[in-house]
């Protein structure tokens, strides 16, 4: 990292530490406004930036207001988060930020003194994952939240094999290998930038976490069905049903917010999809899903959740995230689950799932549903990814997808079917 990187990172450190917003919106501005920034300068800057969020407890620790010494934040950021050796920048530091750092550096050992700071988890988390978890499954959630997340790729299966895909990606040098899970999936472990790729740009790659193609996967999506996506969000999830149906069937892609819809319509062009119906609704109760009511072999509901199982991507997360604002989510996930059942048509399947890790987001919601819906029963999602032909990957009834095992965004799913 050079000086100028240096200031940049600094600058964004300032704005970033308040949590104020969201780090990938703070970043993406920064960006607009500072437009002569290189392509190698935003790597170092965002790299950086984002190392401070993940070893932000390690960091508050020897740091008074982490955002007002947003210098010594981003000095401690490559030393804790990316590895870099006090020697490697002692052209950029003063003789008081190298002792700073060699205090830092020598403190390591003490970090492991308290969970929140071993694990990397504000102290609000660790005493709600107390509830459900040991203390070693916490430190190991915290330290595999704490590396960033590989590039997971999903093949359209409309336009291509994932087999062929993937040799045409190792001829090009990239590290690819296919994921052990989703049968769609190609995983990068080096972040290549392929928005300019002629086969994203094509439509045949699309970026997705594994453990979200899994979730398109227990939908068991088939030719000719009606499905719905109840919170489409911008369509990761709705595209890869899409391919699962070959473009025979109706789709619709519900979503509240119409900016995120409007992303998915290039996406949908791009990926030679046409049996989407993307379609912006006021809430759960708008009058409009009425139609629907009852017929819909397959809904999907992707709640808005915590978002704590994708804390390898958003580290900002945890300390924008509250228990009173978890609070919230619950009652809305509730009332969108219900509103959402009343689509399935007897025989049909529901799928509830979540990006979260907490035991009241998912497990819990689920059986409060089912106890007021009795029409309803739980499938295995076992026995349905093994007839998916999906192998070794058994968690029981429920989906739980976790960081540290599975190597994915920590996802959770349920699947019931409508009795009859």
């Amino acid at each position: 990292m050079n000086s100028t990187q240096l200031d940049h990172t600094a600058a964004v450190l300032s704005s970033m530490l308040t949590f104020q917003q969201p780090a990938d919106a703070v970043l993406s501005a920064y960006f607009r406004d500072h437009k002569k920034l290189g392509r190698q300068d935003r790597h170092e800057i965002a790299e950086t930036a984002f190392a401070a969020l993940r070893h932000y407890q390690k960091i508050s620790a020897v740091l008074r207001r982490p955002h007002a010494q947003a210098k010594q934040a981003a000095l401690a950021a490559l030393v804790l988060g990316r590895g870099i050796n006090i020697s490697q920048i002692s052209e950029l530091i003063n003789e008081e930020e190298r002792e700073f750092l060699s205090r830092l550096k020598s403190r390591k050992a003490e970090f492991s003194d308290g969970l929140s700071t071993a694990a990397e988890l504000p102290e609000w988390l660790i005493r709600h994952l107390q509830a459900h978890y040991d203390d070693e499954a916490i430190l190991a959630f915290g330290r595999s939240i704490s590396r960033p997340a590989p590039l997971d790729l999903r093949v359209n299966t409309v336009k291509a094999k994932r087999d062929k895909v993937l040799e045409a990606l190792q001829s090009e040098g990239l590290a690819a290998e296919a994921t052990p899970y989703s049968p769609w999936g190609i995983r990068l472990q080096d972040k290549a930038a392929l928005n300019k790729h002629p086969l994203f740009l094509d439509g045949t790659l699309e970026v997705q976490d594994e453990g979200s193609q899994l979730l398109a996967l227990l939908t068991g999506a088939k030719r000719g069905e009606i499905i719905v996506d109840f919170c489409a969000g911008a369509g990761g999830k709705t595209l890869a049903i899409g391919a699962m149906t070959a473009n025979k069937g109706r789709i619709y892609a519900f979503d509240i917010a119409e900016k995120r819809l409007a992303n998915l319509k290039p996406r949908m062009v791009r990926a030679g999809l046409t049996n989407i119906h993307p379609e912006r609704i006021s809430s759960e109760h708008d009058p409009r899903i009425g139609r629907l009511n009852g017929k819909a072999d397959r809904v999907l509901v992707d709640a808005p959740c915590s978002g704590l199982g994708t804390l390898r991507r958003n580290p900002d997360l945890k300390y924008r995230q509250s228990p009173e604002t978890v609070s919230k989510l619950l009652e809305q996930q509730h009332n969108i689950l219900s509103a959402a059942s009343a689509l399935v048509k007897e025989q049909g399947r529901l799928v509830y799932a979540t990006c979260s890790i907490l035991p009241e987001e998912n497990e819990r919601q689920v059986e409060r549903f089912l106890s007021e819906h009795p029409q309803f029963e739980l499938s295995d999602c076992a026995a349905l990814l093994e007839s998916a032909k999906v192998n070794g990957l058994d968690t029981g009834k429920y989906l739980r997808l976790d960081t540290a095992e599975h190597h994915t965004d920590g996802f959770f799913a349920a699947v019931m079917q409508h009795k009859g």
